[in-house]
């Protein structure tokens, strides 16, 4: 099957390829339920993204979402403000986002919201970068500038895919949306990969094997991208083989004022073509302006309907359930039914393995980066990768006489845990001690305005972790919670609860993911109360069969092509 042919490439597939912004954007609509059912209400736990975009289509089907939150709107798209500069805020969860990422990309757009291009290494945003490795500084604008040592990293890496991983034919198929081609391409890639780490990727490509070391060092400091990926080596290949596949890793772009208006304008916003609502329904008014608490307990009630208990002890029952926290809340903060997932899904959401994450930002009175070193003629300070603690140094520019945002240090699994147990006073020394061995004529210190912010993802306890980083070996349960939704095989008393979010998905850490698994969920809801997509217009379960994620169990018996 070939659809909707286009030139820019999206996060279409490969495991699963399905046209989620063709299927949203369709004059026919996506979808409706039996008059009986409208002003059902719905359970949703958590206000993320993934809980925002389930909740907003369900309600444009006429039915009443009821969102439950323990933490705040937003999940892991958390923009907060510096104290006394409300307009200034600092991306603690996701900041950039792929123009690939379409399905995502379909919310901010309908919300009105401004995007411009996230200041990645050697990006035009950036302006420039400093990657300081064992000491020592290279200066760059553009990859063309980078010494040898760095161009052959770039080389072997790009010669790998090829060679390994069919990139070119693949990224061709994923452009023109050809789902026949992909799964012929992806799906052998499944099998091969699936027990391989990404180290080993790099570790036995012909083109790295002929490099020494160092290169495979410097690779895994510094990356081609977004950063560095020494903290993804341990991940399976086929992970990584997504995020490059689908151009997660470049031409991504900033939220102006912060990715947290997306989730906040869900709640907010009243759509279009509502069935049931009256015009002017939000989200908000439905909830009369504040999500339930969190939830304590999901239990099944004899009438085959699902109790949900809050945090106060409130009880109220609801026709269907759709959990988009962390998988592994399900087992260590909410009292969860055990007999409402299979043990094979039990299996799969415990195994879960999130990647620890830390993130420290200062406001400074201005971006005096752009500033000149006369000794030079370079900026005096620029977008900086480095093996030092601080990683990962970006700097955030919201215009020549506005305070600006420096994320002193962005860093990921080890790096992160040597932050942990630091109050943020002492994680802005480290950095900045770090930042003036690399700068050692700039004051940074002396453009600091107001109070600074960290986060550190695995001490929040409704999150436990940034995101899931699948391990090799891991596919076979990643399938079985992306496949939940599909529910028509269940035991009935396995039926009617859901599950998305990030870590559902094949992209974890991308919102994209979240987006695509919510739009599954409503799907799911809307079969599980009677409901049906127009024939024009088949959503992602009535495409199942023919594009369903490669079953290794069965494989070569399972479809290979749609």
């Amino acid at each position: 099957m070939s659809t909707n042919n286009t030139d820019k490439l999206s996060i279409f597939g490969p495991d699963f390829p399905f046209a989620y912004d063709t299927w949203l954007n369709h004059r026919d609509g996506i979808g409706s339920i039996p008059p009986s059912e409208h002003g059902k209400q719905i359970a949703i736990v958590g206000a993320g993204v993934s809980g925002m975009v389930a909740a907003h289509e369900l309600m444009r089907m006429g039915l009443h979402p009821v969102i439950y939150e323990s933490g705040r709107i937003g999940g892991r798209l958390r923009s907060e403000p510096f104290p006394n500069a409300p307009n200034v805020v600092a991306e603690l969860g996701g900041m950039r986002f792929p123009e690939s990422g379409t399905t995502f990309n379909h919310y901010v757009q309908a919300l009105g919201l401004k995007t411009r291009p996230f200041p990645n290494p050697l990006t035009d945003a950036a302006g420039s970068t400093v990657i300081d490795l064992a000491g020592e500084q290279v200066y760059a604008r553009t990859t063309d500038e980078l010494p040898k040592l760095y161009q052959e990293v770039e080389q072997a890496w790009q010669t790998a895919l090829e060679t390994e991983a069919h990139f070119v034919d693949l990224q061709l198929a994923i452009k023109q949306r050809d789902a026949t081609a992909i799964k012929a391409l992806w799906n052998q890639l499944v099998v091969e990969w699936d027990d391989r780490t990404f180290y080993d990727f790099i570790a036995n490509a012909p083109s790295f094997k002929k490099l020494t070391f160092r290169h495979k060092e410097v690779f895994g400091q510094v990356g081609f991208g977004t950063g560095g990926w020494d903290s993804d080596f341990r991940n399976s290949m086929l992970e990584i083989l997504r995020v490059v596949l689908t151009d997660c890793d470049t031409n991504q772009n900033l939220i102006v004022g912060g990715a947290e208006q997306v989730p906040r304008g869900l709640w907010q916003k009243s759509p279009q073509c509502m069935q049931h609502w009256p015009e002017g329904t939000s989200l908000a008014s439905l909830h009369k302006g504040a999500t339930r608490p969190g939830v304590r307990k999901i239990a099944r009630t004899k009438d085959q309907q699902f109790l949900i208990e809050d945090q106060y002890g409130n009880q109220q029952t609801y026709s269907a359930v759709l959990a988009t926290c962390q998988s592994w809340l399900l087992t260590t903060s909410i009292d969860t039914d055990e007999s409402l997932f299979s043990h094979e899904n039990w299996m799969a959401l415990d195994r879960t393995t999130y990647m620890q994450s830390s993130k420290t930002f200062v406001m400074v009175d201005r971006p005096f980066w752009k500033d000149k070193d006369p000794a030079t003629g370079r900026d005096c300070m620029s977008m900086t990768l480095t093996d030092r603690i601080t990683r990962g140094t970006y700097l955030l520019d919201n215009g020549d006489d506005q305070p600006a945002v420096i994320c002193l240090s962005y860093a990921w699994m080890a790096d992160a845990l040597k932050m942990l147990p630091l109050p943020v006073e002492k994680r802005v020394e480290l950095c900045l001690d770090a930042l003036e061995k690399i700068y050692p004529n700039l004051d940074i210190r002396s453009h600091i305005v107001g109070r600074p912010i960290t986060v550190s993802w695995e001490a929040d306890a409704n999150f436990l972790g940034a995101f899931k980083g699948a391990m090799p070996g891991h596919y076979r349960y990643n399938r079985r919670m992306y496949s939940h939704f599909m529910q028509q095989h269940l035991p009935v008393e396995q039926q009617g609860i859901f599950i998305a979010g990030d870590d559902v998905s094949w992209t974890p850490g991308w919102a994209e993911g979240a987006v695509q698994t919510a739009l599954n969920a409503v799907w799911g809801i809307m079969r599980h109360l009677g409901g049906s997509c127009p024939a024009s217009n088949p959503g992602p379960g009535d495409q199942f069969h023919e594009l369903q994620p490669v079953d290794l169990d069965n494989w070569p018996s399972t479809t290979q092509s749609s």
